[in-house]
């Protein structure tokens, strides 16, 4: 048998990881992602220990991931600046092997890019449809038509693939929330521990990351479509009497500064229906193409990264495709429905706003012993990938 090809749609994390774990498992790889550029948004991601163990399998190790893991006291807090839960990371790390490291989603993206080949991303080149053709699939691309042996769906939440294979699936619904991302430069000495507020149905988050730079998130749930004219003033309007360093963080969004702060806004949506599966034929989906999920947990980007390390380890052999891509779909539709489910679940509890509700939800928080959270988390923590270690996967 000849070098296989395989076609993945779609430039992000998820199918940039397909293409890194595909090409060292001795797949000729064409990525095509319809922006003119790669680049990540300007937001962090946290790379837990079951994503940095998937990433491990393909050759992106620990010496990749320069800088502080995260450290300290990880956990919930309210807007007067009490705990809820508190978490010792170093015990999770202990536990599951690696400690959680948060990036800017650029820096991933460069890092995966930089492990493949050169000319395999085709860079303003969309995916627009496929076909099945005896034993291949033809991909429909903006630049004409390429034949391969398997075409990896990654081409995100709105993915036009998945509309193609599953026409009556009824889609993304929205998650009734809305959030801001923002990414700061240290000032003074780096931040080290990452938590997380929980008021009246809104949420602030700071994370900090490896490079020194800190990572910012806020939730709230104005409505399907709102956009604020003013993002500044909106968020200095709910959480600016909330604890410090809230109050100077959100300073340093002020557009009028000498060096204004990109802050991106989006509503969140999510498939709430599970697709009946994660492949048809000669195709399959992956990351947020085949599961979009509410970024509750922080593991989208997370599990999008184990999709692409089980996919390349069920096409690794010479078996029948289709066959390998149901073998896929069996690895990962229960996993990410559980974990979606989870998430969801989360950010229910998180909107909650009416005042009896949330002094409930807090109570039952505090009233959590640490032990509990920690072994719930154990689950989708303590992933390992079925490759092995980067050492014995196929270097081309």
């Amino acid at each position: 048998m000849g070098v296989r090809h395989a076609v993945v749609a779609g430039g992000g994390i998820g199918g940039l990881a397909a293409a890194v774990a595909l090409n060292r498992r001795g797949w000729r790889v064409t990525v095509c992602e319809r922006a003119p550029v790669l680049t990540g948004i300007g937001a962090g991601i946290v790379l837990a220990p079951n994503a940095l163990r998937a990433l491990d399998s393909i050759g992106l190790g620990p010496e990749v991931w320069a800088g502080d893991a995260l450290a300290g006291a990880v956990g919930l807090r309210t807007p007067d600046g009490r705990w809820l839960s508190r978490a010792d990371t170093g015990a999770a790390s202990s536990r599951d092997g690696l400690p959680a490291r948060a990036v800017h989603r650029g820096f991933l993206i460069d890092a995966l890019a930089a492990a493949l080949p050169p000319g395999v991303v085709q860079l303003g080149v969309s995916v627009t449809g496929v076909e099945h053709a005896g034993g291949a699939v033809v991909a429909r691309t903006s630049a004409g038509e390429l034949r391969a042996d398997v075409v990896v769906a990654a081409d995100g939440m709105r993915s036009v693939l998945r509309g193609q294979l599953f026409p009556r699936h009824p889609g993304l619904r929205h998650a009734g929330e809305a959030g801001w991302r923002a990414v700061l430069a240290c000032i003074g000495p780096p931040a080290r521990s990452a938590a997380e507020t929980w008021g009246r149905g809104e949420r602030f988050g700071i994370v900090p990351l490896v490079d020194g730079r800190i990572y910012l998130y806020a939730t709230a749930a104005p409505g399907p479509g709102t956009k604020p004219a003013d993002h500044h003033a909106e968020l200095t309007r709910r959480f600016g009497a909330w604890h410090d360093p809230i109050p100077a963080l959100l300073d340093r969004l002020d557009p009028r500064n000498p060096e204004p702060v990109d802050v991106l806004h989006h509503d969140f949506h999510e498939l709430a229906s599970p697709l009946p599966r994660f492949h048809s034929g000669r195709v399959a989906l992956l990351g947020d193409a085949a599961h979009a999920m509410t970024p509750n947990m922080g593991q989208g980007g997370c599990q999008a990264i184990e999709d692409a390390v089980v996919l390349a380890h069920a096409l690794a052999s010479d078996a029948d495709v289709p066959a390998a891509l149901a073998a896929y779909t069996e690895s990962r539709h229960r996993r990410t429905t559980l974990i979606s489910r989870r998430s969801r679940r989360i950010g229910d509890l998180a909107r909650l706003s009416h005042p009896l509700a949330v002094s409930a939800r807090n109570l039952a928080v505090r009233a959590t012993p640490p032990s509990v959270t920690s072994r719930a988390l154990d689950a989708v923590l303590g992933w390992h990938s079925p490759s092995g270690p980067a050492s014995t996967v196929v270097r081309a």
